[in-house]
C-alpha cells in the first residue's frame, strides 16, 4: 500500500514468510529453495541454481512470482515450472522442472536453538533485522540481513530458526549433481548469500519499494 500520511510517502512492503534452503553440491552447483507458507503470492516454492560457470537460474511456478523474484534479484535464465516440495520428519523432496532434490536437517545447534525463540512479530520488523545485520556478517559467513535489492528496492531478512543439512542428493536434466559441500564461492543472486555451511533457515522476509 502507498499513499501520503503526515506529508510522508508510505512505501509499498510486502511480507514473505517460510523456509530458506541454501546448499553446494560437489558439481559445483549451488541451490536455493525457497518455501513460502504465506506471501502475497499465496503459498508458493521457487529456486534459484548458480552453476559452477556461473549463470544463475531461477525456476518459478508462475510469471507473477517470477516477475516478482526477478525484479528483486538477479538471473540470467528464468524458467517457468511446477515447483512442489514436501517435508517428512527431517526429510525435504523437491521436484522443479529439471531438477530433482532431496535433502535431510540435523539437529539444531546454539544458534538454531537462540534464533528458535526469537518472536515471530520481532523477527519481522525492518529495524531488528538492521540490529542483527553485523552480528550474521560474523557468524555466517557470506550472510547479510539488510540490503539493496534489485529495482530499486530494500530487503530485510528475519530469522527465527536455523538448522543444519546433513546430506544432499541432486540431479539437474538427469545428471547428478554430486554429494553436499559448502556453498562456496558465495551465490550472486542479490545483496548476500546464504549461510557457508548447508543450512535451512526459517525467516520473516520484507521486501521494500524504493530506499528506506
Amino acid at each position: 500500500m502507498s499513499g501520503k500520511l503526515g506529508g510522508t510517502t508510505r512505501r509499498p512492503r510486502w511480507r514473505f514468510e517460510g523456509w530458506i534452503a541454501g546448499m553446494g553440491t560437489a558439481s559445483g552447483t549451488r541451490i536455493v529453495l525457497g518455501h513460502w507458507q504465506r506471501s502475497l503470492f499465496g503459498p508458493f516454492s521457487d529456486v534459484m541454481l548458480e552453476r559452477s560457470d556461473g549463470e544463475r537460474l531461477l525456476l518459478a511456478p508462475t510469471r507473477e512470482t517470477a516477475d516478482f523474484v526477478r525484479d528483486t534479484y538477479s538471473f540470467d535464465t528464468v524458467r517457468l515450472v511446477p515447483v512442489e516440495v514436501s517435508v517428512t520428519g527431517q526429510t525435504w523432496t523437491v521436484t522443479a522442472g529439471p531438477l530433482a532434490l532431496r535433502f535431510s536437517t540435523g539437529p539444531r545447534r546454539l544458534l538454531g536453538l537462540l534464533l528458535s525463540v526469537v518472536p515471530g512479530p520481532l523477527a519481522g520488523r525492518p529495524a531488528w533485522s538492521a540490529l542483527t545485520d553485523r552480528p550474521a556478517r560474523l557468524l555466517l559467513s557470506g550472510v547479510r540481513t539488510r540490503g539493496s535489492a534489485g529495482g530499486g528496492r530494500r530487503e530485510w531478512y528475519g530469522a527465527r530458526d536455523l538448522q543444519p543439512i546433513s546430506a544432499v542428493s541432486a540431479t539437474f536434466e538427469g545428471a547428478d549433481l554430486g554429494g553436499m559441500t559448502p556453498v562456496e564461492p558465495p551465490v550472486h543472486f542479490g545483496f548476500g548469500s546464504v549461510p557457508r555451511k548447508p543450512a535451512v533457515t526459517r525467516v520473516t522476509t520484507t521486501v521494500a519499494s524504493g530506499p528506506g
